[in-house]
């Protein structure tokens, strides 16, 4: 979730005590802020977390945030952002309202920061963004048909065995797309995958793997019959 600077947002989210990690906005005033930390505590020779308390226009009060700071080094791209006073470091900045150390709200919202990846998968691969229709129910049953279908696909990859992750453009150009010819000889049809694309004996074994799936179900219950 990323910051937002309208307060309806977090008074939303602290009015019904939901915790919340968002990334803040590196504006100016939050920059300085970040450059005016003194306490910083090494969680390694490259990482070190510090925090500070800052209230941003529109806000009742300060919040808590949390900085991750790194170092450039020359093995390893840095994520993040850099800062003028501090150039040999780079800075990811959290707002939180969970009391917990700084290292463990970095390690928590990285394990959710994924999300972000799908939602850009579904605008950009299966074009979930900036569409609306007349009507609103049109509207919300087209969205539901892209969530569906991503889901359709994400089960499809764990039941074909292809081990990691794939977005929905990369199953579509590898898997699905091939140049084929439907013909008929004698009284058979046949369907000719071209070689370019992998053929079928790229893809027997994906369909293999899928018909062999077993597809998990919820337990059925079966009420008492009274007596």
């Amino acid at each position: 979730m990323r910051d937002s600077s309208t307060t309806n947002c977090w008074s939303f989210l602290e009015e019904r005590g939901l915790d919340y990690i968002v990334v803040a906005r590196l504006t100016k005033y939050v920059k300085r802020e970040v450059t005016r930390i003194v306490r910083w505590r090494a969680l390694d020779e490259h990482y070190a977390v510090g925090e500070c308390a800052i209230k941003l226009l529109g806000w009742t009060g300060p919040r808590r945030f949390v900085v991750v700071r790194e170092q450039i080094r020359d093995s390893k791209p840095s994520l993040g952002k850099k800062l003028i006073d501090w150039p040999e470091y780079t800075f990811r900045v959290l707002v939180t309202s969970l009391p917990s150390p700084e290292e463990e709200i970095w390690r928590d919202y990285n394990h959710r920061a994924d999300m972000e990846n799908r939602i850009a998968e579904l605008k950009h691969d299966l074009g979930a963004d900036r569409f609306c229709l007349k009507d609103f129910h049109a509207t919300d049953a087209v969205f539901r048909s892209v969530l569906l279908l991503f889901n359709l696909l994400s089960e499809f990859r764990r039941a074909s065995g292809i081990p990691n992750h794939k977005e929905p453009g990369t199953l579509r150009s590898e898997v699905f797309l091939c140049g084929a010819e439907l013909k008929q000889e004698a009284e058979e049809l046949i369907l000719s995958l071209s070689t370019g694309w992998g053929g079928l004996k790229r893809r027997i074994s994906l369909l293999c793997s899928v018909l062999a799936w077993v597809f998990p179900i919820s337990p059925k219950f079966t009420p008492e019959l009274a007596t």
